[in-house]
């Protein structure tokens, strides 16, 4: 139930103390109309939420020492290793990426630290070096103005220490980062947003490759992007398949652009959606494909303590439309960075894996079929 308060009050001189008071009375309602106008919208965008239940994790995995960030999930195509979770701890000089099994434990023969303020991270299948192709994680450490480059699933680092990004300007300290693998080719790219940035080319792009010692590079491509000013872009991600970048612009909405930097309308905005409908910051994204062309894309909804589907396809005929398909109330408290993927990972989660960050430390595990179950909810 909502509380409806008249866009203002007027009122002319009153002839007793009965109207006064009157006045008085209405004065006082739309002054706490005002102060409790922005929660009164976001109940109402809430609305879709209220009647599924909130989401709630298979696993919840151990602490991180600092403060818990941004997930990625590796999946061993060669069927050795496994799965492992990734997820990034900002602390300012204790932070690291940590590794997590399945059952939400920390590895700690994988897991690295002590690193600077890590932010964001990602991964890639296929890196071509010159000992052949190999799957990496990397990681933004915002303390040091480089991303960091590991092999896996040893997480070994294979950066000589770190790559360099925004030339070294601190004011763009380093946060969202997304990972692309060019089909046509197999290159290797990595998409970096900063703490600030100007209004046209908010994003570096950058392709990864063997400087020829079995050491990572960086070799900026393009910078790109579109950003209001308002606040900071740092949840990006990539569809490989369809070839599209995403970026949360936070408050603002959502934008999309072409992934490959060769593309003859690299730099042109596609879509900008999502601009309606969110509590306050747009956050932590990631895709789940049914096809090799259709699926959805998920937004963390922070403030809102929810996460929102988006068809990835778009709507028919319409590719760089995406509607709000369903808000779904979260167990995870304002989630920053979040990973899906469709791949049966184990019998606990058949149907793929959703990791969502949380504010206590520690991040999220939960079975897709229980997305699914909402979507099926909302679809009667």
């Amino acid at each position: 139930m909502s509380l409806h308060c008249p866009r203002a009050v007027h009122a002319r001189s009153p002839r007793s103390g009965a109207i006064a008071f009157a006045f008085a009375t209405l004065a006082a309602f739309a002054s706490a109309c005002s102060a409790t106008s922005d929660t009164d919208s976001n109940n109402a965008i809430a609305s879709s939420a209220s009647n599924i239940d909130t989401l709630r994790p298979a696993v919840i995995t151990d602490t991180v020492p600092n403060d818990s960030d941004d997930p990625a999930i590796w999946v061993d195509s060669a069927g050795g290793t496994g799965t492992l979770i990734l997820g990034t701890d900002k602390g300012d000089s204790t932070g690291g990426v940590f590794v997590f099994d399945l059952d939400g434990h920390i590895d700690r023969t994988r897991s690295r630290q002590p690193l600077r303020r890590m932010n964001n991270v990602d991964v890639v299948q296929g890196l071509a070096m010159r000992n052949g192709r190999i799957d990496v994680a990397v990681a933004t450490e915002r303390g040091r103005q480089r991303i960091r480059v590991f092999r896996l699933p040893d997480m070994t680092p294979i950066d000589g220490g770190g790559i360099e990004v925004f030339g070294g300007d601190t004011s763009r300290a380093p946060m969202g980062i997304a990972l692309f693998r060019r089909p046509s080719d197999g290159a290797v790219f990595a998409i970096v947003g900063g703490k600030s940035g100007p209004a046209e080319g908010y994003l570096w792009q950058y392709r990864l490759e063997d400087r020829g010692d079995g050491i990572v590079r960086g070799v900026k491509v393009r910078a790109f992007g579109r950003f209001s000013g308002k606040k900071e872009i740092e949840a990006i991600v990539v569809d490989d398949a369809l070839g599209y970048v995403y970026y949360s612009d936070e408050t603002v909405g959502i934008r999309k652009y072409a992934a490959d930097p060769d593309r003859t309308d690299a730099n042109t905005e596609l879509a900008l959606f999502a601009t309606t409908g969110f509590v306050q910051d747009h956050e932590g994204m990631a895709i789940y494909p049914t096809s090799d062309s259709t699926g959805y894309l998920i937004a963390s909804d922070q403030q809102g303590q929810r996460m929102q589907l988006f068809r990835r396809e778009g709507e028919p005929g319409k590719p760089h439309e995406h509607r709000s398909l369903v808000t779904i109330p979260v167990s995870a408290m304002e989630t920053d960075g979040l990973d899906v993927t469709s791949v049966a990972v184990s019998p606990r989660f058949p149907r793929g894996l959703l990791v969502m960050m949380s504010t206590d430390k520690r991040f999220h595990f939960f079975d897709w079929r229980d997305v699914e179950a909402r979507l099926t909810e909302l679809s009667r």
